[in-house]
């Protein structure tokens, strides 16, 4: 006859014995990343948190697998990855605009390190009521309040792709078209076709149509309705925008549409 097993402590109530330390190394780990530390590599976090390499190299893996993080094949550094990012569709919605947007703004620029700004339309040109500036020395510099013809900004374009076509077309009548660059659309029928692109993609870029060297990629905010309001963009030197322009779109998309779902929209989530 086997003896009898001894009765298992009773778990403690005490936050101290709730606490797993497992999840709280994977939550410092996360919070190491900010907008002066996008990428983090296993020895250097290990140093930085106390923990052992091995510790922090599992933590790090298993946030990849998870989607999370993303390693980087070639350096094999961390960054924040777009799972993250989805996360945000958790959050309260019916929010205003200024509450919904903060939380992607950081997480973006957090990912990237590019300025990131948030746009709304007025007439025909794009207003911008929201800014965080890139941490580089070498950055776009904009002011808030900046006024922009809509139809060389990403944020104007990506505004304007998403209105009802009634109201894009009030917009569209008769508007002659200025030019800053040699890049910068001239025809409301060019820009038309490139709203059918827009839509499809769900982001819109300016490659350099307001001001040479220059590149952003914006996505829109929509309301309940389904019609932006606002829109999300990032900005920055063409020489590293240009690189990394669809990764970077690919998470402008993704957390416009968190804002999106804050401000009640109920969309697809493709």
């Amino acid at each position: 006859m086997s003896k009898p097993r001894p009765s298992s402590p009773r778990p403690s109530s005490s936050p101290a014995r709730n606490r797993l330390s497992s999840v709280a190394n994977a939550a410092r780990v996360l919070k190491s990343f900010s907008a002066s530390n996008l990428t983090w590599g296993v020895a250097d976090l290990a140093g930085h948190l106390g923990l052992s390499t091995s510790s922090t190299h599992r933590i790090l893996s298993t946030l990849a697998d998870e989607g999370i993080l993303d390693q980087d094949p070639a350096t094999g550094r961390y960054r924040m990855g777009l799972t993250a990012f989805d996360m945000v569709a958790a959050m309260p919605k019916q929010r205003t605009l200024h509450e919904a947007v903060l939380v992607s703004m950081t997480e973006l620029r957090a990912r990237t390190g590019e300025t990131v700004q948030v746009g709304v339309l007025d007439g025909r040109e794009v207003v911008y009521v929201e800014r965080l500036e890139s941490p580089h020395t070498l950055r776009v510099f904009t002011e808030l309040g900046r006024r922009a013809p809509a139809h060389r900004t990403g944020s104007g374009k990506a505004i304007l792709a998403f209105l009802p076509s009634r109201q894009r077309e009030s917009i569209l009548d008769d508007w002659q078209l200025d030019t800053a660059t040699e890049h910068t659309i001239t025809s409301t029928d060019e820009l038309r076709e490139q709203f059918k692109v827009i839509r499809r993609n769900g982001y819109a870029e300016n490659r350099q149509e307001s001001e040479l060297g220059v590149v952003s990629v914006a996505a829109p905010i929509r309301n309940e309705t389904g019609s932006a309001v606002a829109s999300l963009s990032l900005a920055g030197p063409s020489e590293r925008m240009d690189p990394n322009r669809v990764r970077y779109a690919e998470a402008v998309v993704v957390l416009a549409r968190a804002v999106s779902r804050q401000m009640g929209w109920q969309g697809s989530q493709k």
